[in-house]
């Protein structure tokens, strides 16, 4: 289990602006990462060292939008603004966390407009819509790309800002948040307030950046 990426809202701007304005920030080249016809959604993602990236995601006027509960999770985020939605965590059995969770995961994918295509299969999005400091897990499938594949970026996710309690987060993993990455480090803050993914903080050519 290790952190995969970290997804943020697309702002009033709309999802291109909320890409530059993210990717100038931390000096990296925004790329599209098409859409999520299941969820209703399409992104933008800035790809980052140790195989992680940032995805900047927008709604689309679809009917899946509000019948996905990730579409749901992206549209409300966005209605109140935008900004951070949560972390994602990859693993390699999701059978565990189904049988913790007690269903089923469910299958994604999109294709980029270099013809890559990417697939994988999620779970736990519910949990953070009714939960935003909890991450929610993926998979991806055997033979599928990863968005930050030929990736050169220099730029690392350094530590993760998370209002909650770290020990709501341990239950639901399963493991301690900080045995989720060897070089990301969390802060636990306000476990008595809103709950949700606060900053991300990164160690980039310009110096260390906090979003």
């Amino acid at each position: 289990m290790r952190v995969d990426h970290v997804s943020f809202a697309a702002e009033p701007a709309g999802l291109q602006a909320t890409a530059k304005r993210l990717a100038e920030a931390i000096g990296v080249e925004p790329l599209d990462g098409g859409i999520h016809p299941r969820f209703g959604t399409r992104n933008m993602i800035l790809p980052l060292a140790h195989e992680r990236y940032i995805e900047v995601v927008e709604v689309l006027d679809h009917p899946s939008a509000d019948k996905a509960p990730f579409g749901q999770a992206v549209r409300a985020r966005s209605e109140q603004g935008g900004g951070w939605m949560g972390w994602v965590v990859a693993v390699d059995d999701l059978g565990v966390v189904e049988q913790r969770l007690e269903r089923e995961s469910v299958p994604g994918s999109r294709r980029m407009p270099d013809g890559r295509e990417f697939s994988w299969r999620q779970i736990g999005v519910k949990g953070l819509m009714s939960d935003p400091q909890l991450p929610f897990f993926i998979k991806w499938d055997e033979g599928s790309d990863h968005p930050s594949a030929d990736n050169h970026s220099d730029v690392v996710i350094e530590s993760l800002m998370v209002a909650g309690d770290p020990e709501r987060v341990h239950d639901w993993l399963g493991l301690p948040a900080t045995e989720t990455s060897s070089v990301i480090t969390f802060e636990f803050v306000a476990p008595h307030g809103q709950p949700g993914l606060l900053s991300v903080t990164l160690s980039t050519p310009k110096g260390t950046v906090t979003i």
